[in-house]
């Protein structure tokens, strides 16, 4: 099935962020189906949810979530980044590259 035109066009208008988590999110989507996929650039990229609490004094709803977040080591420091909140990604370690 081809891509849809306007989905190609917002990709190459996504920045590195939003590569980034188009990336974590497809290759968990594709892990989660089974499909194996290798580890070319040496990265482990480990996806958890949490949830998370808003600092409001006035909120009765806390904690929010949960929302999905990937870790990471680079440059001898770990590295996270919010994905977004998702229901069906499995919560494991995935590659990315």
């Amino acid at each position: 099935m081809p891509i849809d035109r306007e989905v190609l066009e917002a990709v190459r208008e996504m920045d590195e962020h939003e590569l980034r988590r188009l990336l974590i999110l497809a290759r968990a989507r594709l892990e989660g189906q089974g499909v194996a996929l290798g580890d070319p650039a040496g990265a482990r990229v480990s996806l958890r949810k949490q949830e998370v609490r808003c600092g409001k004094t006035t909120c009765t709803r806390c904690p929010h979530g949960p929302y999905w977040y990937a870790y990471w080591w680079e440059d001898g420091r770990r590295r996270s980044r919010y994905i977004g909140k998702l229901d069906d990604i499995p919560e494991r370690s995935h590659a990315t590259g």
